[in-house]
């Protein structure tokens, strides 16, 4: 390929998709190979193997990793302690009191990542406005920091009370601990989050502390590989949050990479939406462990400060993705009631579902779809891998013995299961949050996505089914879409009305101030430089606030619009409006390196083409009867196609069902817009 080319590589739980971007013909090429669990690296240079990328002529690499979220999925982190103020050692352990499953006398509170004992206390108080109450101790800090090592610890957390308003303690504290300990990996809270709540800021210290060994690890080898074999250009990670940072960034800081693999969809589905005229789209990634699902409201992802892993706050910017166990590798078994389940326990890669023929033998959804027809073996999956529809068989037969059913049976019953389990957690992120599905256009991307997306938009009631090119490797896709980010805020507490305008001025300008070094030490030049400000507001006495961006400079004008703008947005969200005072919380600044976006040209129209269908495939239906579905390959498609169901298009990163009924047109981008039958 030619100089300038741009390499997106996302590791997946059972792929890693690879989509590559020659920088002189704008050409996409997207391919998939297997992960390697056991060694994360040598999936990524697989993928450079299998893209044919030249390493001295790629540009900029941008990679998306699960390694972060397995670490703690394991429960295989660092060994983490935590230092924090006297008297406060619990914080951490109590967390809050609320119980999210209410009535559920069975809950129990997931496992804390932090021993007890590795909680060290260290004489030193601030207040609330960061004034000091109790000077900071020299004596006890070394004291504790001696006990790190006496200890065994790996990585510690400094976590001290009110250090979101003055840092000052957090940072002697963690000079103190590289200078005693300098092997031991260091997380400073307020180098993560500068905003109030105690026990959010130290989880989402505890998250990128317990991780923090593993990923420098992993990403200091890969980047020495990789300078090995000629590569010079910009090595980037995508964000939870959106976005990408630079190498360095995401060793300091880890835990923004947590949910970096799904963030690469739901910014392809973003640029997507700008392109293709769908601003509203819901959208689904199946892969081979996981699905998520998201939304792109008027063009644009929705971000949150709310995310939790296994109920563990993180109190960072993060994409509003819903993630349940349901990929193409779940496990098919059977309850203690003698009843048919599916997931969320994967087969992952190794030993992958029966069919791979590498020594699985417990069904999983990609068995059953094989079974029934949906999957074959006329387009090897991710290039090499073809499918053993006797290990398919024969693995279902367990539990259709089991379940006194036979396996067609059971193969349509894994189907429906998963299919019902995904419209659920589109549910949560709809109907739950007071949106109608039927007012977006469902995006179905990843392995498996196109196999359940017209069943889920059936039972929404959603109209629109839309499949991009390289459904398989579209996380990949997307990251080439993203741009440099720093997200930055600040506690600011104080009535709306009341506001000092120039204190908000000043914690916007020091943030502006710290994002513009840390983007001119990766190299943007001040033209490609952009910024979004926005303020956290709440009726008096809340607990939850609403985030608005704020337009311009900051002005008693901007106060005025922002009151009435929160009114409105609070309607939205809540369904009323209060007469309570609004009070101010947090404002926010990201810096933004923007990259240049590569071109995707339209297609030429094709008219009066009539396609045709490789071949035939018998498709067990709903109820048991077999169905001749028309097998398409989408090489073949061009932009302004068309074709009825019932069918499967095939394709090397993912396959695509339609049933009766249902009809499909090719866009402009290549991608496959369907048109849902309305159920009966």
């Amino acid at each position: 390929m030619a100089a300038g080319t741009r390499i997106a590589i996302d590791v997946g739980g059972t792929f890693t998709d690879v989509v590559s971007l020659d920088g002189a013909s704008q050409a996409l090429r997207f391919d998939k190979v297997p992960t390697t669990p056991t060694d994360p690296q040598q999936g990524v240079l697989n993928g450079f193997a299998a893209s044919g990328v030249s390493l001295p002529g790629v540009d900029t690499f941008i990679h998306g990793t699960t390694l972060g979220l397995n670490a703690l999925l394991t429960r295989r982190g660092a060994r983490t302690g935590i230092i924090t103020t006297a008297g406060f050692r619990d914080v951490y352990l109590l967390a809050r009191t609320n119980r999210p499953p209410m009535y559920d006398f069975r809950y129990r509170k997931p496992a804390s990542l932090v021993e007890r004992q590795h909680i060290l206390e260290v004489a030193e108080r601030l207040d609330y406005q960061g004034t000091v109450l109790v000077a900071f101790d020299d004596e006890s800090a070394r004291s504790a920091a001696h006990r790190v090592l006496e200890l065994g610890l790996q990585s510690v957390v400094i976590s001290f009370l009110h250090s979101y308003v003055n840092p000052a303690h957090e940072q002697r504290m963690a000079a103190i601990l590289r200078e005693v300990a300098p092997d031991v990996e260091v997380t400073v809270c307020s180098d993560l989050s500068r905003e109030l709540r105690e026990y959010e800021r130290t989880s989402t210290g505890v998250l990128d502390a317990y991780i923090k060994p593993i990923v420098r690890r992993y990403l200091s080898k890969l980047e020495a590989t990789l300078s090995e074999r000629g590569f010079t250009g910009r090595f980037l990670t995508t964000r939870s949050g959106g976005g990408a940072m630079t190498v360095s960034t995401a060793k300091d800081a880890p835990v923004n990479l947590i949910l970096s693999g799904p963030a690469g969809g739901v910014l392809g589905a973003a640029w997507f939406a700008h392109v293709a005229g769908h601003p509203n789209l819901i959208t689904i990634d199946m892969g081979g462990t996981s699905l998520d699902a998201s939304l792109v409201v008027n063009g644009e992802p929705l971000t949150y400060f709310d995310a939790a892993f296994e109920g563990l706050p993180i109190n960072l910017a993060s994409l509003y993705i819903h993630t349940i166990g349901a990929g193409g590798g779940s496990l098919v078994w059977i309850d203690e009631g003698n009843h048919l389940q599916v997931g969320p326990a994967s087969a992952g890669a190794e030993p992958g579902p029966a069919s791979y023929g590498r020594g699985g033998t417990q069904a999983t959804f990609t068995d059953a779809a094989l079974h029934v027809g949906y999957l074959g073996n006329d387009m090897a999956l991710a290039g090499s891998l073809t499918l053993d529809p006797d290990l398919a068989a024969a693995a279902l037969g367990s539990a259709a013995g089991a379940l006194g059913m036979s396996v067609d049976t059971v193969a349509r019953g894994v189907l429906r299961i998963s299919t019902t389990k995904i419209v659920g957690a589109v549910r949560a992120i709809t109907v739950e949050l007071g949106r109608n599905p039927g007012d977006f256009a469902l995006l179905a991307f990843g392995g498996g996505g196109g196999l359940v997306g017209v069943d889920v938009a059936r039972e929404l009631s959603i109209s629109t089914v839309i499949v991009p090119p390289g459904p398989g490797a579209f996380c990949a896709f997307g990251m080439l879409m993203a741009d440099v980010r720093h997200d930055y805020a600040r506690t600011l507490i104080g009535l709306l009305d009341q506001l000092d305008v120039e204190a908000v001025r000043s914690h916007l300008a020091g943030m502006q101030a710290l994002g513009d070094a840390a983007l001119s030490e990766e190299g943007f030049a001040r033209e490609v430089r952009s910024y979004v400000t926005a303020i956290d507001m709440r009726y008096v006495g809340q607990e939850h606030s609403v985030r608005l961006p704020i337009v311009g400079t900051f002005s008693a004008a901007e106060a005025g619009r922002l009151k009435v703008a929160f009114a409105e947005a609070h309607e939205r969200a809540y369904g009323h409006t209060m007469p309570d005072p609004v009070e101010v919380v947090a404002v926010r600044l990201s810096a933004v390196g923007r990259q240049e976006r590569p071109h995707v040209p339209e297609q030429a129209r094709r008219e009066g083409f009539t396609l045709r269908p490789r071949t035939t495939r018998r498709v067990i239906g709903i109820d048991g009867e077999l169905v001749e579905y028309a097998v398409y390959h989408r090489d073949d498609f061009r932009h302004g196609d068309r074709l009825a169901g019932p069918a499967v298009i095939s394709e090397h990163t993912g396959t695509t069902v339609l049933h009766a009924g249902d009809t499909a047109s090719i866009g402009a981008y290549g991608e496959i817009v369907i048109t849902v039958a309305r159920a009966n």
